[in-house]
């Protein structure tokens, strides 16, 4: 059952199930009236930013398993505030508050228009028809960034503190790399993010399934893991990119006939990885 908050829904128990901690952040298809007004091209242009409907098929995994592991599912599109970005990564070049920021980052992400609030996508060009209010967007971060990272860090937190160790897993999809290209991409910050055995498990669950898997290339992690993963204090974190054609329809658009078996995959790289956490600390703090 869902509990919802502002802008994301909680599901699992109250308290920790598994010691994997889902996260979905990037699959929001609520697009408030102010951000469809404010747009200077059609609604279409900006669901690009989404990872199409990676959301359902990480809630029919979900739903599947025995065990009701946490999962946090943003609602709110990513167009609207981008959880996946430092609250310091403010565009200045489209956001009126960006030099509130004392240090405000000017990242490779938001100099290419991709920054905290997107400023541009391939194909689209320029969002916005005007530039963003400072207390606006400051509104944005405090009423669905934070919380949504603050639960996160909760979550992870009660999960080591019953289980020893926590493990959360980071759900996103990706385009299709092209003919021949991997069809899963896992990222772990180049090994800062996570204990190499958390990533060889989800790889070879991947591999048996006969897919094809990239490390970190060309997506490594953002925001997420660089936050809340502390390997050293028994929290990992991984990124798992999913190849959209594996789950969507043949349009692109909609939940396809793949989408089971690629909900079977995530459950099994979520059970695969609560056995590693289990055998690593087989002995729960209660």
């Amino acid at each position: 059952m869902a509990v919802s908050s502002p802008s994301f829904d909680r599901y699992g128990d109250a308290f920790p199930a598994s010691p994997v901690v889902l996260s979905v952040p990037h699959a929001g298809r609520d697009y408030p009236l102010a951000l469809r007004t404010a747009l200077r091209v059609p609604i279409a242009a900006v669901t690009i930013l989404e990872d199409r409907h990676v959301d359902t098929v990480a809630l029919a995994a979900h739903d599947l398993g025995l065990r009701r592991e946490t999962m946090l599912v943003q609602r709110r599109a990513r167009a609207w505030i981008d959880l996946n970005r430092s609250e310091l990564e403010r565009d200045p070049a489209i956001d009126e508050g960006a030099a509130w920021t004392a240090l405000p980052q000017r990242s490779a992400k938001v100099r290419g228009g991709l920054g905290l609030v997107p400023r541009r996508v391939a194909g689209a060009g320029e969002l916005w028809r005007r530039r963003l209010d400072a207390y606006d967007v400051a509104a944005r971060i405090r009423e669905d960034h934070r919380p949504y990272h603050t639960l996160l860090a909760s979550e992870l937190a009660a999960a080591r503190a019953r289980f020893g160790t926590a493990v959360l897993l980071d759900v996103h999809s990706m385009p299709s790399l092209g003919p021949g290209k991997p069809r899963i991409v896992i990222g772990d910050r180049f090994g800062r993010s996570a204990h190499s055995r958390f990533v060889a498990a989800i790889e070879s669950v991947a591999q048996s399934a006969g897919h094809a898997v990239a490390l970190n290339a060309p997506y490594a992690g953002g925001h997420i893991l660089e936050t809340h993963a502390r390997p050293t204090g028994g929290i990992h974190a991984v990124q798992i990119e999913l190849d959209r054609s594996l789950y969507l329809d043949p349009a692109g658009d909609g939940p396809g006939d793949g989408l089971a078996a690629t909900a079977a995959l995530l459950r099994r790289m979520i059970d695969v990885l609560a056995d590693e956490a289990n055998a690593a600390f087989p002995i729960a703090a209660e």
